[in-house]
């Protein structure tokens, strides 16, 4: 889209734990890191391989007539296949076994053990897999919070939305392309909740979002071995350009007691942050109470008292 500014995201090669903290986390804008040892799994997480390996281990997967799956009108459904089965089904562009259509796409997030209470970890839920797999120590070990394992068809798009934690996409196999936006641009995405409402983003209906042009696109394709360093808060879309696997690892950059206790998933919004949505809702209801014009004058009133009190200062201001 010509009228929306891109920005290539920054490749970095060779990075160890060092050049990570002290040039790439601090700066909180995404990067590419290419050149660092994911372990084995490179090489040997094929289609063959993995259907052996994860042999008939029941798993929960989306299935969708669409490849630009939508979360918030959710063009999916939820079916359970072996783990062998769901491979091979995956990596396929035409099926002869399906649930919708013959050429539906498939996606993989693994789950923890008790889905309400646990966050996914591949060495729970796939131990044999996880050998291959290795993750350069950029964080301290009581931080890590969840590694989950995803696979997905060729062409799957998934929904723009942002997470609370920081973490690396770990591109293990299979190309795929990344999308990101600023958290400073989350006005001009159409948020619900935490996913924007722009499904396509490529050629959205710009009757509908107007300011969608407005954000800047920061972008790149990774190739197998790379990692995305996606900071939270940071909006992002991705496109699988081929059959892919991959390992989302999340980890608390906040203290502790920041985050929901009982968020499995890790993309509630920080308690001091839902307790403050929770109170500016209070405060609009407050507001219904008053005359149009009393409500728009008090809610300028507002909005200029949380941009003064939220908005960082600028210190180079004269």
């Amino acid at each position: 889209m010509s009228l929306q500014e891109t920005i290539p995201v920054p490749i970095f090669e060779d990075v160890d734990r060092e050049i990570f903290l002290r040039d790439i986390y601090p700066r909180r804008v995404p990067a590419v890191l290419r050149g660092v040892s994911l372990g084995a799994c490179v090489d040997l997480w094929d289609v063959e391989s993995l259907s052996q390996r994860g042999g008939d281990r029941e798993v929960k997967i989306h299935v969708s007539e669409s490849p630009q799956m939508n979360f918030l009108h959710k063009n999916f459904i939820y079916k359970t296949l072996p783990f062998s089965t769901f491979v091979k089904r995956a990596s396929e562009q035409k099926h002869s076994d399906f649930f919708i259509c013959e050429d539906e796409c498939y996606y993989l997030r693994s789950l923890g053990e008790d889905v309400r209470k646990e966050p996914a970890d591949l060495k729970k839920q796939f131990p044999d897999l996880a050998k291959d797999f290795h993750l350069p120590d950029f964080f301290e070990p009581h931080q890590f919070f969840s590694s989950v394992f995803r696979i997905s068809s060729c062409g799957l798009q998934l929904w723009t939305h942002y997470d609370v934690m920081d973490n690396l996409l770990a591109q293990v196999t299979g190309r795929k392309r990344v999308v990101l936006f600023s958290p400073q641009d989350a006005l001009h995405l159409y948020l619900s909740g935490d996913k924007s409402e722009v499904v396509d983003i490529d050629c959205p209906d710009l009757t509908v979002f107007p300011n969608f042009v407005k954000a800047a696109r920061h972008e790149c394709v990774l190739e197998p071995g790379d990692l995305l360093f996606i900071p939270a808060l940071w909006f992002h879309n991705t496109l699988a350009l081929q059959f892919g696997v991959g390992v989302n690892v999340f980890w608390r950059h906040l203290p502790e007691d920041s985050y929901d206790r009982k968020d499995p998933y890790g993309n509630k919004d920080p308690v001091a942050a839902a307790r403050a949505l929770q109170g500016l809702e209070r405060a609009l209801n407050a507001l219904e109470e008053l005359p149009p014009d009393y409500r728009d004058f008090y809610g300028r009133r507002m909005i200029q008292r949380i941009q003064k009190r939220t908005q960082p200062s600028d210190s180079h201001a004269p």
